[in-house]
């Protein structure tokens, strides 16, 4: 089987899933596809136990580590779904939200990375399975950064407080810089080499990775704008903007920058940076041409489309690699307490930023519960722990790593809609002016 044989086969199988999914269950559309190929994948497992002794699954789980999906997922497809994500933000809204959003995408990250790290590595203790607490660390830091993409697909479907709305989307589009520069430390002191920390250098990592890439991408986005405005042929905006945002992370790889920084500053200045001068074929109520302010509605119903290929793939993908994941038999007493551990960690790690929103006393402990529950795991979690280097531990985290990401989106993911119909329900008398 071929490359495009096993797409055009997985694109089928989405459909398929996809229709049922309308038709019967009604589930979110990312989750079920997850769902339908978990439940596909166990079943080539257990068909392979029972009847060809594990000759099918030796050669699918060749087939999926030949594929290399955390380097399609942080070399590329990353990329493009953050772009495409960051065209849906509320500018002037996440500014509002700006030292939240800063404060989850970074010190969250830290604290988040320690509290699970030093819990599972007690955990591991506990239970007779010992793992040096750095890996456990390592395998925090995997788990800290939320994902852009399952949160904002949920928070389309709900009504919330818009002040917690921006909050989230504001920080799972940010966070994924923070994670990759404590990834690669936490890797490093692993390696050996504890001079990555030390006299404020992971801060300033940090800062400078966060900051330069975020210049890079709006310098970038602003370079694409201002090309977009001599524009006649508004299809071409959608070439551009691809280019924008495939070129733009892999120049700030090149740079030593954040690359998920740099595209998401790209996108939001490709988004909202005015386009005065550029004229297009449209008429205005004059007959004649007028200017176009944002990009052209073909131009985001493009990216929409972009956004729901890359999510069937990503969603797929990731169900399938259960077939690449050993199990140990530590797996099924850690993996729930991992979960548990992940979630408290989370909770924990939300609570300072809730102090910089302007909301009373108990909106906060609400919000609090919000940004925890919202708070799903998802591919860049997945890619990261793919990239685990080979260790007598590998197995182990590789398993719990992954089946927290898919405890997140499956458990938290179902019933996001209705914590928040439970913590927002309107009393008698009250309006919903407070949800957008």
């Amino acid at each position: 089987m071929t490359t495009f044989d096993a797409a055009a086969w997985l694109f089928v199988l989405a459909a398929a899933i996809g229709v049922a999914n309308d038709r019967w269950f009604h589930l979110p559309r990312n989750i079920a596809l997850l769902l339908g190929s978990l439940c596909m994948a166990s079943g080539v497992m257990a068909v392979d136990t029972w009847l060809i002794q594990g000759k099918s699954v030796a050669y699918w789980r060749n087939r999926i580590e030949h594929a290399n999906l955390s380097g399609v997922l942080l070399d590329g497809v990353l990329a493009l779904l953050l772009f495409a994500g960051s065209l849906h933000v509320d500018l002037r809204e996440l500014r509002d939200r700006a030292w939240p959003v800063a404060l989850l995408a970074t010190i969250g990250v830290v604290v988040t990375t320690g509290l699970f790290g030093v819990g599972f590595h007690l955990l591991t203790l506990l239970f007779g399975q010992p793992v040096p607490l750095i890996w456990c660390l390592v395998l925090g830091v995997i788990l800290a950064p939320t994902d852009a993409v399952v949160v904002e697909g949920l928070l389309r479907q709900v009504r919330m407080p818009a002040v917690l709305r921006g909050t989230i989307s504001g920080e799972s589009l940010f966070n994924d810089g923070a994670a990759v520069v404590l990834f690669l430390a936490a890797l490093a002191i692993a390696d050996g080499r504890p001079d990555v920390i030390g006299q404020g250098r992971l801060a300033l990592k940090i800062l400078e990775e966060v900051v330069l890439g975020g210049l890079l991408g709006w310098a970038g986005g602003y370079a694409v704008v201002r090309v977009c405005r001599t524009l006649t042929d508004r299809s071409l905006e959608v070439i551009v903007s691809l280019a924008l945002a495939l070129g733009i992370y892999r120049l700030a790889a090149a740079f030593g920058v954040s690359g998920p920084i740099a595209v998401v500053a790209a996108g939001l200045a490709f988004r909202h940076l005015p386009r005065r001068g550029r004229i297009v074929a449209t008429t205005g109520s004059d007959g004649g041409a007028v200017a176009a302010a944002h990009p052209s509605t073909n131009t985001l119903a493009s990216w929409n489309v972009i956004d729901d290929l890359l999510n069937t793939l990503l969603f797929m993908l990731m169900g399938f690699q259960l077939l690449a994941v050993t199990m140990v038999s530590a797996v099924s007493i850690l993996l729930p307490l991992g979960f548990l551990l992940a979630v408290l960690a989370r909770a924990v790690s939300v609570c300072p930023a809730m102090l910089l929103l302007p909301v009373p006393f108990f909106d906060r402990l609400r919000g609090v519960l919000v940004l925890t529950w919202t708070g799903l795991r998802g591919g860049i979690s997945i890619a990261l722990v793919l990239t685990l280097p080979e260790t007598p531990h590998r197995d182990l985290l590789l398993a719990v790593g992954y089946g927290v990401v898919i405890a997140t989106i499956v458990v938290q993911g179902l019933t996001v809609p209705q914590v928040l119909r439970a913590l927002y329900r309107p009393g008698p008398g009250k309006a919903a002016a407070r949800t957008d």
